[in-house]
């Protein structure tokens, strides 16, 4: 099994990597670091250079996700899928045997996570696996 955290190095998914390599902590268990590259569109030049930097991007933000893993003992994986976030993310618990997938918010609206797809609404209603959605804000422990 695994622990399967979505990382873009957003503020909502910094302080999800925290609670994520606890969680591998905790479990013993290998932290699977997840970034969802889908380009807008489909075809042409342009598309193939968004892809690219959007790759990029991910290796780069993944990397120092990596880091701060290994720093607590933890081994994590990499994987930039050419997917939309949340399926990326369905994907690779598939894969990987995943316990939970755990994703940062950004402190939307119910609504407006409803209305517009964000993906931790979309994972808490289409995972087969629980969903740990860490919100942005710290909160007094």
């Amino acid at each position: 099994m695994s622990v399967i955290l979505g990382y873009d190095e957003s503020p909502g998914a910094v302080r999800a990597l925290r609670v994520a390599v606890q969680t591998a902590a905790a479990f013993d268990e290998p932290l699977v670091l997840v970034y969802g590259a889908a380009a807008p569109g489909g075809m042409g030049e342009e598309y193939r250079s968004h892809l690219q930097a959007l790759r990029e991007s991910g290796r780069v933000a993944l990397q120092h996700a990596v880091a701060e893993a290994e720093a607590a003992g933890v081994p994590a994986t990499v994987e930039v899928i050419d997917q939309k976030p949340a399926q990326a993310l369905l994907d690779a618990a598939e894969r990987h045997g995943g316990r939970v997938i755990v994703v940062g918010s950004w402190g939307e609206s119910p609504v407006r996570g409803a209305l517009l797809g964000s993906t931790p609404h979309k994972l808490l209603h289409l995972s087969p696996v629980p969903v740990l959605c860490v919100p942005m804000a710290e909160t007094d422990d």
